[in-house]
């Protein structure tokens, strides 16, 4: 049975050329436009990873999900993948302490990543 990876992005031409991407790795997805709408998929279905948007519907979005995502399945890895470093300055530490204590995010990474580079950390974060 293949990994389903949840996809949540606003922007839906990166959306679908994540999907691509991601299907072309031999995974399964499922994407959702928008932080709500990625909420009523995690009600119905478990993703095995998760690679969400940070700014959507507010700039916090992906934090938000990815905090929803964690707190009803606790061992479903997150992405955040974002833009915003290079759009604002501002910086993410998945591990600096006030981060991790809501974010919850395995990992962040930058809008633009390579294929063989996400690859690796998916891969990585499903232990595969």
């Amino acid at each position: 049975m293949k990994n389903k990876i949840l996809i949540v992005d606003d922007d839906m031409d990166y959306l679908f050329q994540m999907r691509v991407k991601v299907e072309q790795m031999g995974f399964e997805t499922i994407t959702a436009e928008s932080q709500a709408e990625a909420e009523k998929v995690i009600q119905e279905i478990k993703p095995d990873l998760c690679i969400l948007d940070l700014m959507m519907e507010s700039d916090d979005s992906g934090f938000i999900l990815s905090y929803k995502i964690k707190r009803k399945y606790p061992d479903v890895p997150v992405i955040i993948a974002t833009a915003v470093t290079a759009e604002t300055g501002m910086t993410f530490d998945v591990h600096a302490d006030e981060s991790t204590q809501w974010i919850n995010a395995d990992l962040f990474l930058d809008k633009g990543i390579r294929f063989d580079q996400l690859q690796r950390e998916i891969k990585k974060l499903l232990k595969l």
